[in-house]
């Protein structure tokens, strides 16, 4: 067996607080705001202050740490089989929020009321490599796997696969409304079954978090009544010009996942394939962002972010022998040839509301105008011919950005031809094999023209230079827990 261990989260919080130690306490709330609506933080919904709260207030076997590395959380080590289709977890000796002792069994049930409530949601899928879930001894629990999942652990430190018994999470941070804002306040770890640590309340402060649109969060931010922003994207990301470098800095995440057009009819113009690639032939990916100035963006054709593992190597940038100006020269030709009279092809975009979102569109407007097709803007989704997707992949996989643009998912037009290749991947006897069949669903998913990738997606943050327990990374995910740990 292959041994897994990541250090104890008592290890963890006592490093914290030994660095902690070396400067005053100061125990005043930490003002977090996150974009979004007022009650997010209070629903069970998929918006970030939600999933925020959620992930605070009731662990999974496993959590993520600020950097978005693995920890553990219920379990408190674990151990993965040599055939990797097996994962063994040893539970932590304490108990549940009503005070029922923390055992295999309620574990088990616990974990498998997560799975239900997941539906079938994109997770859901991403799970559906799990067998079955075993109680063993006392407080070891085991996951069979239909095949390795090299990510299992990433997808169950996801704020969904918290686990409640009888409607309640087991931290490890509490949750009080005051208004608009959701109070949240570290448990002692000996309350957690883990190691006391002296002068908890001295090393730790709470997290005051408010659900704000943009243009707000980023006004309390330089009025100094938030000390963190999270949860933006690209239409808010102009609000951060009037962020002075005195105020704070401007954070990215390293994502990757999925950020482009999803074509979502197939009537007139868009019916034909070849048409379909004519609006991606005439985009200018580099173009597209120049009035974001977000340094180091980098466009892409494909629609799975290159270099991932698993990445074959076999499909690359479409058009890459042709130069912007022929692309188009292909593209007006299609358009020309589809209407025939020589008046432009209208088409309908949803995009997010924002400042952002409008200079978008009007990059992209000047973009199709070039091949004569007129783009216009709606709220209807009903009525979208296209329709930005901008999602962070929460695992570094072929199978996510496949799972996301499936014919399940009813986003738009999709290949049920890649889905098949999908299931028939998951069913590979190698890894080599598997990673074949995806890189073909990938292929087939392409020629189909159903997304127009752009490259990937924009996610930043606001941080003003006081916050200790914030640190950019793939995942895009910004735990409350660490930010309640008290500043060197």
């Amino acid at each position: 067996m292959l041994f897994k261990r990541l250090a104890p989260r008592a290890l963890v919080l006592s490093a914290a607080f030994a660095l902690a130690a070396c400067g005053r306490y100061d125990n005043s709330a930490l003002d977090v705001a996150v974009l979004g609506g007022k009650d997010d933080a209070f629903t069970q919904g998929p918006s970030a202050a939600a999933q925020l709260a959620r992930a605070a207030t009731a662990e999974g076997l496993v959590a993520f740490d600020d950097a978005g590395r693995v920890i553990p959380a219920l379990a408190d080590r674990w151990i993965v089989t040599d055939d990797g289709q097996s994962y063994i977890f040893r539970l932590r000796d304490g108990n549940w929020a009503n005070g029922d002792p923390i055992t295999a069994e309620t574990a088990r049930r616990a974990f498998n009321v997560a799975m239900k409530t997941l539906g079938d949601a994109p997770l859901a899928r991403d799970l559906g490599g799990i067998d079955e879930v075993r109680a063993m001894a006392g407080r070891v629990i085991e996951i069979r796997l239909k095949r390795p999942m090299p990510y299992l652990l990433q997808l169950l430190a996801q704020p969904q696969m918290g686990l409640y018994v009888k409607g309640k999470g087991t931290g490890p941070m509490t949750m009080r409304r005051v208004g608009d804002l959701a109070v949240l306040s570290p448990i002692e770890p000996s309350l957690l079954g883990l190691p006391a640590i002296d002068h908890w309340r001295e090393r730790t402060r709470t997290v005051q978090l408010r659900a704000l649109p943009g243009e707000a969060a980023v006004q309390a931010f330089n009025d100094g009544t938030v000390d963190l922003v999270l949860g933006g994207r690209i239409q808010d990301f102009l609000l951060t010009r009037s962020v002075g470098i005195l105020r704070g800095t401007i954070q990215l995440d390293p994502v990757a996942g999925l950020f482009g057009l999803q074509v979502t009819n197939e009537k007139g113009f868009l019916a034909s394939p070849l048409n379909r690639e004519a609006l991606a032939m005439a985009i200018d990916r580099d173009g597209l962002m120049t009035p974001f100035r977000v340094g180091g963006w980098v466009g892409t054709t494909r629609i799975v972010t290159p270099g991932l593992e698993g990445d074959l190597g076999t499909l690359e940038e479409r058009w890459a022998a042709q130069t912007l100006d022929q692309r188009r020269a292909v593209a007006a030709q299609r358009v020309r040839a589809f209407q025939g009279t020589g008046a432009p092809v209208t088409l309908s975009v949803l995009l997010p509301d924002g400042a952002g979102s409008q200079v978008l569109f009007e990059q992209l407007s000047a973009d199709l105008a070039t091949i004569g097709v007129q783009l216009q803007r709606t709220d209807r989704p009903a009525q979208a011919d296209l329709a930005l997707i901008d999602d962070v992949a929460t695992y570094p996989r072929a199978s996510w950005f496949l799972n996301r643009l499936s014919c399940r998912e009813r986003r738009g037009l999709c290949a049920p031809q890649a889905d098949a290749l999908v299931t028939e991947a998951d069913n590979a006897a190698t890894p080599d094999e598997r990673a074949m069949l995806l890189a073909q669903a990938q292929a087939q998913l392409t020629d189909a023209n159903v997304f127009i990738p752009f490259g990937t997606p924009i996610r930043w943050s606001l941080v003003r230079g006081s916050v200790n327990g914030f640190t950019p990374n793939p995942w895009n995910w910004h735990p409350l827990m660490p930010l309640s740990w008290l500043p060197r």
